[in-house]
């Protein structure tokens, strides 16, 4: 094995602005033993800490929550850390100049099972965690780094290590929101999200600390008497008090929604995360003072390209709204943004007791300031509160505006607001995108694509195997060309207003697919009173929040087939032998059936053959209707495939493989 290993290297950076103060290398070794990658050549990896500091009375630092509250050194700075890991091309001058910085979606990393279709790993080491090695084999520089402080500390997942905020008084105190919806029926659930790091209650036996269940996201909540539950957990068939969780000797119902509200201590500065990738991206593409691993390649790093999924692609909108995109020296962080699956949302990232990993979804984690006005890049009034502002207004002021892809699914526009993007906040009219912003929707796919053959999830319907990996590798060599050639990328293309290719939910034209049930209700995005603080400081003082009127929230037109019209529309949906949606139910026996399933879409096939159809009751042509042969299918297949290539939405390279699964989907369903 040819591998160059070095542990604990410390590397001290003294600078007079805040940036990475020291980085530890960990580990330093070379990727599947210097294998080489195109023009590239061999890659390293580089994995450990970087240690921060930043000046609280900075402008560009005071957009960080609670920076005046947290803990100072001897020069007066804030002191925190985050893990970092790096894939470079191990001689920098053979890369393409591009650094690639994911931001990891809850402590994990995506990028090579996203862009290269390898398999799933934190420690990607093994050919197959590589997949076919595009983004190495074009010369990407990859970077992660921790920014979420609540990730769990387990091998291999970037976190953030923030101080708390703490007063001259004592501790701060407030209140803090934990919701939960079983799937079965428990005794105990987590205060934190998911499997994520919860605030402890301050006090176990606070009386003013409440529980309240309610069966529809706007139904009343009905309290539970405090003297039916506790903070507590079951360990070994005894009760243990436990700050972080909650115990009810009744149990809770599957499909119901819970809500503890508590009195939390010492809340992490959050916005610290996304001070941590600015500095960290900044040093990299600027350099700094010389050291002998990463100062040759700021030398050959002409670009930054920010790119993050779902929850980390909302992070990216969060920290182009506060004015993240400035580093301490009034530099540009990010040139080039790509925001998958983020829909209309941003976080909880940077205000008083965030919970970074809370989201929105439609029947799961309401209220939290996800889906929060402003929704569009460019200033947008709302007439209902006076309020004038776009995300991108900070960064405007800046002159440090990114060019930004907006990649969604269809389920973002059904469970993630997305049409208030590009819509008038009334909903009534297309808004304008600024020039420096390309929009697209990748027709008939769900939040993530499922495995094929698809499966049910606890849904009613199996899941939506529409895999969009593909035109993500054409997009992301688009805003590559884009920053490093002033090559225009291809146009936007999503759901308009003025073409009747958006519409409400109540004017979708699905056909009537037997035994398929469509959506009641989908997300809705409200305008919300956190607090008189909470817009100036981050502060929450009401929870759940306030709300005030609802935002119109319009989802894809689609066709006889119930396929949408409008979008990037792959060989799946432009040549189907399905109908794929954006859109799936919970399976009854979780619970709340007429709820939408988070994240998930539905994969509903044509019937094989005419008398099928007609035995069935389907008002969809069958496939022998559609296509006279295999052969003929697969032609069609593949033209749809090269028409997408030759507009950029897809790679020649991968027309290929296109349609060798479009073949193994026909074999599969005509078996």
């Amino acid at each position: 094995m040819i591998a160059r290993m070095v542990a604990a290297l410390p590397l001290v950076i003294a600078m007079t602005h805040a940036e990475a103060v020291r980085i530890e290398v960990r580990e330093r070794s070379d990727v599947l033993e210097g294998r080489a990658w195109g023009k590239a050549g061999a890659y390293e990896r580089l994995a450990g800490r970087v240690f921060f500091e930043v000046d609280p009375e900075l402008p560009t630092n005071r957009i960080i929550a609670d920076i005046a509250l947290a803990p100072r050194n001897g020069r007066g700075r804030v002191e925190f850390s985050a893990d970092f890991f790096m894939l470079k091309p191990r001689e920098p001058r053979l890369g393409n100049g591009s650094l690639l910085v994911e931001i990891p979606n809850r402590g994990n990393k995506y990028l090579l099972r996203q862009f290269n279709f390898g398999a799933a790993s934190n420690d990607p080491r093994r050919p197959e965690h590589f997949g076919d090695g595009y983004l190495l084999e074009e010369g990407y520089t990859l970077v992660w780094v921790g920014w979420q402080f609540d990730v769990p500390d387990q091998p291999d997942l970037l976190r953030l290590f923030a101080p708390a905020a703490r007063d001259k008084a004592g501790p701060i105190i407030g209140w803090v929101r934990a919701e939960f919806v079983p799937e079965r029926r428990v005794q105990e659930f987590s205060l934190g999200d998911r499997n994520m790091i919860a605030y402890p209650a301050a006090d176990a036996e606070d009386p003013e600390a409440t529980l309240t269940v309610r069966e529809l996201v706007e139904a009343p909540r009905r309290p539970i008497p405090r003297d039916r539950w506790r903070f507590a957990r079951e360990e070994f068939g005894r009760l243990v008090p436990d700050r972080t969780r909650v115990w009810m000797e009744a149990g809770f119902e599957p499909g119901k929604i819970y809500e503890v509200v508590y009195r939390a201590r010492d809340p992490v500065v959050a916005g610290l995360g996304p001070a941590a990738v600015r500095d960290l991206v900044s040093y990299l593409k600027y350099g700094g003072p010389e050291h002998a691993m990463l100062s040759d390649q700021a030398r050959f790093l002409k670009r930054a390209i920010g790119i993050g999924t779902s929850q980390s692609g909302r992070f990216l909108r969060t920290f182009l709204y506060y004015g993240f995109n400035q580093d301490e020296r009034g530099r540009q962080v990010f040139d080039g943004v790509i925001v998958h699956v983020a829909g209309g949302g941003r976080g909880s990232f940077n205000h008083r007791f965030a919970q970074p990993s809370r989201d929105g979804h439609p029947f799961m984690n309401q209220f939290y300031p996800t889906d929060i006005y402003p929704f569009s890049d460019l200033e947008q009034e709302d007439p209902e509160t006076g309020l004038s502002e776009g995300l991108l207004t900070r960064a405007q002021r800046a002159g440090v505006v990114p060019k930004i892809f907006y990649t969604n699914s269809s389920y973002e526009y059904f469970g993630r607001a997305a049409s208030l993007t590009h819509t008038t906040l009334d909903g009534t009219r297309d808004f304008t995108l600024p020039e420096t912003t390309r929009m697209y929707l990748f027709a008939g796919t769900q939040h993530s694509p499922a495995a094929f053959p698809p499966g049910r999830a606890n849904t009613q319907n199996p899941v939506n195997p529409n895999d969009y990996r593909w035109p993500m590798r054409a997009l992301l060599a688009a805003m590559h060309r884009w920053l490093a050639e002033g090559v225009e990328p291809p146009p936007s293309r999503y759901p308009r207003l003025d073409r009747g290719e958006l519409v409400p939910l109540t004017s979708l034209r699905f056909p009537r697919i037997p035994g398929v049930r469509l959506p009641a209700r989908i997300r809705k995005a409200w305008r919300t009173d956190y607090g008189p603080a909470f817009r100036t400081a981050g502060v929450i003082a009401f929870e759940p929040p306030r709300l005030g009127a609802e935002f119109p929230v319009l989802v894809p037109q689609v066709d006889a087939d119930g396929n949408e019209i409008a979008g990037i529309r792959l060989p799946e949906v432009a040549v189907p032998l399905a109908t794929y949606t954006g859109w799936n139910l919970r399976a009854p026996e979780i619970g709340a059936p007429e709820e939408l399933f988070s994240m998930a879409g539905s994969f509903l096939p044509f019937a094989p053959t005419r008398a099928e159809r007609a035995r069935l009751g389907d008002p969809r042509a069958s496939v022998e209707e559609r296509y006279p042969s295999r052969e003929a299918y697969l032609g069609r297949v593949r033209q749809a495939a090269l028409a997408l290539a030759e507009e950029g939405f897809l790679l020649q390279r991968d027309v290929a493989a296109i349609v060798d699964a479009a073949a193994r989907r026909w074999d599969y369903l005509m078996r």
